[in-house]
């Protein structure tokens, strides 16, 4: 039988998730299939146990449930204990085991693919949520000269500061007023079409200013750019994270960058990315 994979979310049509993971397989020649299901806001376990039922092997969680992912769990990698949720699980004989890749996609696409190295450098990292929550263990494993997580409401950044030790410093936005050489939107601003209230002194020629939503110029990226900064949106983390998953269940790492560049075509010739199997991965 055809193994079987998914990815769970309220809403999921928007998902891009089946798209990548169909190119992956294609690839590297993979035996398996992977769908979008659209679990009830209350019915999250209750459609994961119907899937592994059914011969599930695996999934990717999104939005609301990498929370309850994270309890559904019986085992869990350490970055996932860490991140507090869970966006990738497998299934075998032992249960479920829970694993976080979203910081792991973060890294990979600024070191590998943005040549971005982070040893050495000045993050700011603004949001306290879930997003930057689940980056920021993988941030530190990069060994960063200063990580600071800026959000409107403090104490949430110094929990975090305190969680995750090493030196993090936590403020409120109208705290910052230097340079920094990459700063992450974690916040959820973007998806309301917001701008976060960064200081234009925190960005320079040598700034790279990273959104981690993908799809559209937002206001950070073009206040960023504004001020003369670089910049970049979380299509490769998307993709990156992605291919941390698909290691973790098949054991093969895909090529990333025939996946990153099919999406960012597609989305540049406004076609259906439903309907395009990233004509052949652009090769």
């Amino acid at each position: 039988m055809t193994d079987r994979y998914a990815v769970f979310g309220h809403p999921i049509a928007h998902s891009k998730s089946p798209l990548i993971h169909v190119a992956f397989a294609r690839q590297t020649g993979q035996a398996m299939t992977y769908e979008a299901i659209l679990a009830p806001l209350d019915g999250f376990a209750d459609s994961v146990a119907q899937f592994i039922a059914a011969g599930g092997r695996g999934a990717n969680v999104t939005v609301p449930f990498k929370e309850q992912a994270f309890a559904l769990a019986n085992r869990l990698s350490p970055r996932a204990e860490h991140a507090g949720a869970v966006n990738t699980l497998a299934f075998d004989a032992d249960g479920i085991f829970g694993d976080n890749t979203d910081g792991a996609g973060l890294v990979a696409d600024l070191v590998r693919n943005l040549n971005c190295g982070i040893a050495g450098k000045r993050i700011l990292l603004a949001g306290a949520g879930g997003a930057a929550r689940g980056v920021i263990g993988p941030l530190l494993d990069q060994h960063p000269a200063a990580l600071v997580i800026a959000n409107r409401t403090v104490s949430r950044a110094q929990e975090l500061a305190e969680l995750f030790g090493h030196g993090i410093r936590a403020c409120g936005f109208d705290g910052l007023d230097t340079p920094f050489d990459l700063v992450v939107n974690a916040t959820a601003a973007s998806l309301a079409g917001e701008l976060p209230p960064l200081s234009p002194r925190l960005f320079t020629a040598d700034t790279l200013a990273y959104d981690m939503m993908y799809g559209r110029d937002t206001p950070f990226l073009a206040f960023a750019r504004a001020h003369g900064a670089a910049t970049a949106d979380g299509l490769g983390m998307l993709v990156e994270q992605a291919a941390e998953a698909f290691y973790l269940w098949r054991g093969v790492r895909p090529d990333t960058a025939p996946v990153i560049a099919g999406l960012r075509q597609d989305r540049l010739e406004g076609e259906s990315l439903a309907a395009s199997p990233l004509r052949g991965l652009r090769t």
